[in-house]
């Protein structure tokens, strides 16, 4: 902590973090750049915060895409995939598609599949089923597709996949993923992947959809030279955007952008199974990154996980109202089930951590018949209520299923390579923050220890409840639509940039009332006439709610973030609380 004064005095909150607001130096910074650019003081604040200089603030409030797309051709192989796959296209031959079964996958299809469908092509769609095959290409499908097809491409996954990509005999292979690589590569023509050992991580944070992007990018750019106009890419864009948001890729440098303009593009409703998706959500508004995140994102995800595989990349790509709307509606109700089984195998595996201790390097719980469409949200929970690793794991017939989310600074992909290469798990990959994982159920207690003692060393057993950082201190006067929207220039905001964190000190609870499935709703105000709406979701599960639903007229220190709250034609602010403290 370096000595530094907990922000409004809060050493220990409500949910067991202490404050940290900024410093002496960050404030001189927001003053000088407030200074120099005129710009609203919070939106300095932010910036600074986000390590943007005086100089570069107009730039960064205004990104153009033309600005910081990388070259394609400086990935490895991206000419020979571009070549390739363009031939294919010129040739008229068979092509396939091969995807994962997550939003990323989907995207990543929908793309190629889009782009080919303006090309006047079609290609054949293979997502396998997340119970009976698993992730990624495996021999019996890839040697089927190869029997009908000349050209595979496998997106968002093959990295890893020596076998079945040598299964494909007589058909070319094409690997365009963002998954961790290991020393060897597949025998496929090539591999496009930021993350492979070769690389040099630059653009280690692209999702497997900005790489297939990438790759149509340098495939247009060979039609130009033939004086040929391929399809419009940036009308391509909210899929890349929904991509990037859905597999929690940082939003900065080129993700940013990408996911700014793919809003933009979003915003036009003129991709149908969007639309469709939108309107069965009740989305009556531009999109943010929130909304990809937790409004479609779950819901494409839901085909993958409890349905049908492809549901997800047919809505992305279907050209067909009818069946967008059929679609949506089919992944809605799969949504609805999907959070029905997570809540089950939540409450299970939470109690089964708690029992082993959440002061472990590595949380995790297993059990019998837990859905494995739902183990990676359920090890995201307990990742969060740990602030730990975490893994979470379903077995059937004598074999275990899992997938684990890690935190900020702690590699868990490497480390689940690394516990393959050792021979205690049955296979596994992943990237920095989520892995998945196969492993005999009697070889569990000791993966798991060996996971343990692997992620201690790079400091993760050290780790306690994280500190919340905010930028400020507002009164609830201060919170108008005009701030949040100059606030949102800074953004999209999500993974690797979080939305700026208010504290508003000293407030009385007005109005408290527990709503949905142990949530809380709350309207604070400063005893001056200034009063705010806030929603605390899943707080009743915790002492916050519990202490400001009961409050009795105690005065309490809260925080979180501000976002436009639009109901019936009207706007009004509202705090996403996600912490308290006692005042005084």
């Amino acid at each position: 902590m370096g000595g530094k004064l907990a922000f409004l005095g809060v050493e220990e909150s409500l949910t067991g973090r202490r404050w940290v607001g900024p410093d002496a130096g960050e404030d001189r910074l927001a003053e000088a750049m407030e200074q120099a650019t005129r710009l609203p003081a919070p939106l300095c604040r932010t910036l600074v915060r986000r390590g943007v200089p005086p100089e570069e603030a107009a730039g960064f409030l205004e990104p153009k895409l033309r600005d910081l797309l990388p070259d394609p051709r400086s990935l490895r192989d991206m000419e020979t995939a571009a070549a390739r796959f363009l031939a294919a296209v010129e040739r008229r031959e068979r092509i396939a598609v091969f995807a994962d079964y997550d939003v990323d996958g989907g995207a990543s299809a929908a793309l190629l599949l889009v782009w080919l469908r303006a090309m006047g092509r079609q290609a054949t769609l293979y997502i396998p089923d997340r119970i009976d095959e698993g992730y990624g290409p495996n021999d019996a499908a890839m040697a089927e597709l190869a029997r009908d097809h000349d050209l595979i491409v496998c997106v968002d996954c093959g990295t890893l996949s020596h076998g079945p990509i040598a299964a494909a005999k007589c058909a070319d292979v094409l690997v365009l993923d963002h998954h961790l690589g290991a020393e060897t590569l597949p025998p496929a023509l090539a591999v496009v992947n930021p993350n492979r050992a070769d690389e040099d991580g630059a653009l280690g944070h692209l999702c497997a959809a900005s790489v297939v992007f990438l790759m149509l990018v340098e495939v247009n750019r060979r039609l130009k030279a033939k004086e040929t106009r391929g399809p419009d890419l940036m009308a391509m864009l909210d899929l890349v955007a929904l991509a990037t948001v859905a597999d929690v890729a940082p939003l900065t440098g080129v993700n940013r952008a990408l996911v700014r303009q793919g809003l933009s593009v979003m915003a036009r409703r003129d991709r149908i199974g969007l639309v469709a998706l939108s309107d069965v959500a009740g989305l009556d508004r531009a999109p943010t990154a929130y909304h990809l995140g937790f409004l479609l994102g779950p819901r494409v995800n839901a085909g993958g996980r409890i349905g049908a595989a492809d549901l997800g990349a047919r809505l992305l790509s279907t050209a067909d109202p009818l069946e967008a709307a059929a679609l949506a509606e089919r992944l809605d109700a799969l949504n609805t089930e999907r959070r029905e089984i997570e809540a089950r195998v939540r409450e299970a595996a939470l109690a089964q951590a708690e029992a082993r201790g959440l002061d472990s390097p590595l949380v995790w719980a297993a059990g019998a018949g837990w859905h494995p469409g739902v183990v990676g949200i359920v090890a995201a929970r307990l990742k969060e209520a740990a602030n730990r690793p975490a893994i979470v794991i379903g077995l059937e017939d004598g074999i275990g299923k899992g997938s684990g989310r890690s935190v900020g600074g702690i590699d868990l992909g490497a480390v689940i390579q690394r516990a393959v290469a050792e021979g205690h798990l049955l296979k596994g990959g992943g990237h920095k923050m989520a892995a998945g994982l196969t492993v005999a159920e009697d070889r569990i207690e000791g993966a798991m220890a060996r996971i343990a003692e692997l992620l201690d060393r790079q400091g993760a057993g050290a780790m306690g409840p994280s500190d919340l950082a905010l930028d400020a201190a507002l009164m609830p006067g201060a919170a108008t639509v005009e701030l949040i929207e100059n606030l949102d220039r800074a953004g999209p905001f999500g993974a690797g940039a979080p939305a700026p964190r208010f504290a508003f000190p000293d407030c009385r609870i007005l109005f408290a009332k527990p709503v949905g499935t142990g949530h809380l709703k709350i309207t604070f105000g400063d005893g001056q006439g200034a009063r705010i709406d806030a929603i605390a979701f899943g707080a009743m599960d915790g002492a916050m709610g519990r202490a400001l639903a009961g409050h009795d007229g105690a005065r309490f220190h809260l925080a979180g973030r501000l976002e436009v709250n639009s109901w019936q034609g009207r706007t009004q602010p509202q705090l996403r609380l996600e912490d308290a403290a006692p005042a005084g």
